[in-house]
């Protein structure tokens, strides 16, 4: 098939990336850490953790866990937030030939359950923050190994012993557990020091993840990631941001997303582990000002982030006064970013804020922008070295470039499919190896993808489409609107109809009648928001995704739409 893309491709970027680079995720981590073992790898909290510590350290917790008898393919999970526990775990325990089964702090007891049992997890690394959860299925789930840890256990004296003591006794966010036969991080890594290691053969077909999947959906599925997918991505991403020099000096990048997340998992951790950069570890970005005080401690170059974390950052004092001298890119992906966000991203920072297109099923980078963009396009980029796109039908056909479709992808990124879940996988990978996004996209004539919104979130209003995106975008222009997502609602006589949940801008007094008469005569009579809800704040996965599932039940029940009922 033609690739009309690599025409658009910048300068210097090569079309294949070489997979035969590096063996595994590990092999990149013991060149990264010889290579570089005096430059500091992670810093939380202004603790730095150097690549020859982290290489010392993740050897002593993989010696730990093959000493419990733990073997290769056999999954651990790790509940934390970004701290440096985290990565020390993470690659400890990839080290050792176990597969990492992230799991979201914030779960609830069911969730937690439900992950740990399809995962058949032996072992946990918790931190005791949210121990209490573990507590109250601890006889429910395989888990045979809980390992515990406190935020500040590895944090400078004494910074450390003040943190937990804040934690426990000040905040009061550690509630009671009771785990018998917990141990600690800190212990095993002591016990790890005296104990032989034992370097297991991992190739490109070992699993490396189970990535569950599903927190905007409301299902959760673990796909699965292999150590080709996610090197892959990792050369793959590498290879992109040579156009703004990523890459060529010590680079410092902020880490504002959780780790556990597939976009910060890649882009930060490995992306820049594989040169030799330092992650500022970020644990609560939600507290916007300690946020912003962390970012004026040190230049930085690179800055993830998902389109809230953006908006949220622009709107809080302090940030525009930051240097922004040594930012090279920021990458906005997880969401699409609205378009007054980066406006106003570019104005603070001189920088284009560049949208990307991923999700955990491709490890997760399928489509970026060119890095050196000018100006902010609307498009979520194109498709990324080593990678195919294309449009279907419903019937499975390729449509011509420039029609409107499922998006579906190729390449060595993708998933090797669903966990224990075979006709999952048969429906989103097909006969040809196209993984079927669920996205609805075109694919311009210079190879630019355009993202148009989710096939199950597409309104259907009378029979007509209803696309949320298109409608959140030109409400979005509303001088009193700061933000706006478009769910739809049940109707009795339409099946259902758009409701526009917004968040006003500070100082603005807007009102429902406004809202919708701002659309009428711009938009078709169809598309217009018959309800319109005033919120301060939407349901969110930790990563800063809308749960527009769960947004959707809190519309309906705050306009009284019960089953069958308009």
């Amino acid at each position: 098939m033609s690739a009309p893309w690599l025409d658009s491709y910048p300068d210097g970027i090569q079309a294949e990336i070489d997979l035969g680079e590096y063996g595994s995720i590990v092999e990149i981590l013991e060149q990264s850490c010889s290579r570089h073992k005096d430059r500091t790898a992670f810093v939380n909290f202004d603790t730095r953790l150097t690549y020859a510590e982290l290489e010392l350290q993740t050897r002593n917790f993989a010696a730990w866990l093959q000493k419990k008898g733990l073997e290769k393919g056999d999954r651990i999970a790790l509940v934390m937030p970004n701290i440096l526990q985290y990565p020390i775990a993470l690659f400890g325990a990839l080290r050792a030939g176990l597969v990492v089964v992230n799991t979201n702090p914030m779960y609830t007891a069911r969730e937690m359950k439900h992950q740990l049992m399809d995962s058949g997890a032996r072992a946990i690394v918790i931190v005791e923050n949210f121990a209490h959860v573990l507590t109250e299925i601890s006889n429910e789930v395989p888990v045979e190994f809980v390992i515990t840890t406190k935020i500040g256990d590895l944090l400078n004296f004494p910074k450390g012993l003040l943190m937990n003591f804040s934690m426990k006794y000040v905040k009061k966010v550690v509630p009671g557990w009771n785990l018998p036969g917990s141990v600690t991080f800190t212990e095993t890594l002591k016990e790890g020091k005296n104990l032989s290691f034992e370097k297991p053969d991992l190739g490109h077909e070992d699993l490396a993840f189970l990535q569950y999947t599903g927190g905007t959906t409301g299902v959760a599925k673990g796909a699965m990631l292999t150590h080709r997918n996610m090197v892959a991505n990792m050369l793959q991403s590498r290879e992109w941001m040579k156009a703004k020099g990523i890459g060529t000096d010590i680079e410092t990048v902020i880490t504002a997303l959780p780790l556990y997340h597939i976009f910060a998992l890649s882009t930060n951790c490995m992306v820049f582990m594989s040169i030799g950069g330092t992650n500022i570890l970020i644990t609560d970005p939600r507290d916007m000002p300690a946020f912003i005080k962390e970012l004026s401690k040190v230049p930085f170059s690179f800055i993830p982030g998902v389109n809230t974390l953006f908006n949220a950052m622009l709107n809080t004092p302090g940030f525009a006064d930051l240097d922004f001298s040594t930012l090279k890119g920021a990458l906005g992906a997880g969401m699409a970013v609205q378009r007054s966000v980066a406006k106003r991203w570019k104005e603070v920072t001189g920088i284009t804020l560049v949208e990307a297109y991923g999700l955990t099923e491709t490890s997760p980078g399928v489509c970026t922008n060119p890095m050196d963009l000018e100006e902010f396009n609307a498009c979520i980029g194109l498709p990324m070295p080593s990678t195919e796109c294309a449009i279907m039908n419903d019937e499975g056909e390729l449509l011509p470039q420039g029609e409107k479709g499922e998006l579906v992808v190729r390449g060595p990124q993708v998933m090797k499919g669903y966990w224990q879940r075979p006709e999952e996988t048969a429906k989103a990978i097909d006969a040809q190896g196209w993984f079927h996004t669920g996205d609805v996209a075109t694919i311009r004539d210079d190879g630019f993808v355009r993202f148009l919104g989710r096939y199950k979130e597409l309104l259907k209003v009378g029979g007509e489409n209803v696309d949320p995106v298109e409608v959140e975008a030109f409400l979005l222009g509303h001088p009193g609107v700061s933000s706006v997502q478009i769910v739809g609602v049940a109707d009795q006589n339409l099946g259902e109809v758009a409701c526009a949940c917004v968040v006003l801008r500070e100082g603005h007094q807007v009102s429902a009648e406004e809202i919708i008469g701002y659309c009428r005569g711009k938009l078709a009579s169809f598309k217009l928001p018959k309800h319109v809800l005033f919120m301060t704040e939407y349901p969110m996965t930790p990563s800063g995704k809308v749960q527009k599932f769960k947004l959707k039940d809190q519309a309906e029940a705050a306009l009284g739409l019960g089953v069958g009922q308009a």
